[in-house]
């Protein structure tokens, strides 16, 4: 573990009242003649660099034995199922191809764990997926999600199989069930991953915008397993389905115990909300950014939009403004979505914005400014004002295109 040390006998008077300020996350008090991390401090060394040569250092903590765990005994990769009422969600498959393709690196087998009840045909389907194994713990109390039976499921699956990764989609049910698992066996967990990978050693790459977005994060977790992500819908690529006479994989039955499956919460109905077709689903999407300067003009994107049979979308910044739904947010903050063409107008192209959309097949960008970091995403870049280059295209696409109302 490591830890900040101060040597206070290194600050002069004259550098103690600036000592504050040299943290961005306001860690460092200032108290008479001596300074004082706070519970703020994130361990980023910005301190050690930009202050007093000597002043501070960080090191590991020798008092502190570092936990290591037998990495030859964690094996695999696990992906766990999500579904509700029988319907599996679609980032399950994703996340199966990912884990695939980190498989074939190292000489791993890929598992998947099924909860619910009533779900053999969605397990004997998630073979047909390359996976080698399928847990299934299929029983009445587990029909309807209740967090202490999956959770409880979830680990007697990790303790009788020992992954050495487990990957969770970013859904309402993984985030719940995901931070639950690290806990129960003191390792850690990397949520919303953009990208993962696996290195020669097992250890799991996971990279994730942070910091606002500012910077990628690499992170690992090398003394302890299993390894936990959780994953946003969209972001891999589901793998094609194995013909039935190839399919490979072994069905394995468990069975909770009566008293793992009791839970404080009782089930009374299910209210189904209407059906809507999402942004995630778009194949086509026009977004809209900072470039819009009113919201009445954002009728000349969405004649873009008819004409092209897609979705509209925006960036956080027309969100909060009030223009348009929050729920046609790209980014982080917002969804993600993978369509075959997603066209930006005026999106200047934040990390944020860009880990939302930039699997795409087809990014076109229109952009004033040729230096904008969409520009370098996008596969075409065109740089103008969108308030000549949108109407230009409605013309060439033959429609002539007058002022209208979103």
């Amino acid at each position: 573990m490591k830890e900040l040390m101060i040597n206070q006998a290194l600050i002069t008077r004259e550098q103690l009242p600036l000592m504050g300020g040299i943290c961005p996350f306001g860690a460092i008090d200032v108290n008479g003649r001596s300074i004082e991390i706070n519970a703020a401090c994130r361990m980023c060394g910005l301190c050690v660099k930009n202050g007093p040569p000597g002043v501070f250092q960080i090191r590991e903590n020798s008092g502190t034995s570092k936990a290591v765990c037998d990495k030859e005994s964690w094996k695999g990769i696990a992906v766990y199922i999500d579904q509700v009422g029988g319907k599996i969600h679609p980032v399950s498959f994703e996340l199966i191809g990912k884990a695939r393709q980190m498989a074939d690196k190292v000489g791993f087998q890929v598992s998947a764990l099924c909860i619910g009840y009533n779900i053999k045909d969605q397990a004997e389907e998630i073979l047909s997926f390359g996976v080698q194994h399928v847990y299934v713990y299929d029983q009445p109390e587990l029909e309807h999600f209740r967090i202490e039976p999956y959770a409880a499921a979830f680990e007697d699956f990790i303790r009788e199989l020992r992954p050495s990764i487990c990957l969770v989609g970013g859904t309402t049910i993984g985030r719940s069930l995901a931070p639950r698992m690290a806990a129960r066996f003191l390792t850690g967990l990397t949520a919303d991953c953009t990208t993962l990978d696996i290195k020669e050693n097992t250890d799991l790459v996971q990279i994730r915008p942070a910091f606002g977005g500012n910077i990628m994060a690499h992170i690992h977790t090398p003394s302890h397993r299993p390894q936990f992500a959780t994953v946003r819908y969209k972001i891999f690529t589901a793998p094609v389905k194995i013909p039935p006479a190839q399919v490979a994989g072994n069905l394995h039955t468990r069975r909770l115990p009566e008293e793992k499956t009791f839970s404080g919460i009782r089930f009374l109905d299910i209210k189904p909300k209407p059906q809507e077709t999402g942004i995630e689903e778009a194949e086509i999407i026009v977004v809209a950014g900072r470039g819009v300067k009113r919201k009445e003009d954002l009728g000349i994107l969405q004649e873009l939009v008819v004409r092209l049979g897609g979705q509209l979308a925006a960036t956080r910044s027309l969100i909060e403004a009030g223009w348009v739904d929050p729920r046609r947010q790209i980014g982080l903050s917002g969804r993600t979505v993978k369509p075959r063409l997603i066209i930006t107008c005026g999106v200047s192209g934040a990390i944020q914005f860009v880990a939302g959309m930039n699997s795409s097949e087809l990014i076109i960008a229109i952009n004033t400014d040729k230096n904008a970091p969409i520009m370098k995403t996008a596969h075409i870049a065109m740089e103008g004002d969108l308030y000549q280059i949108v109407p230009g295209l409605l013309e060439r696409m033959g429609k002539e295109t007058e002022p209208s109302r979103p």
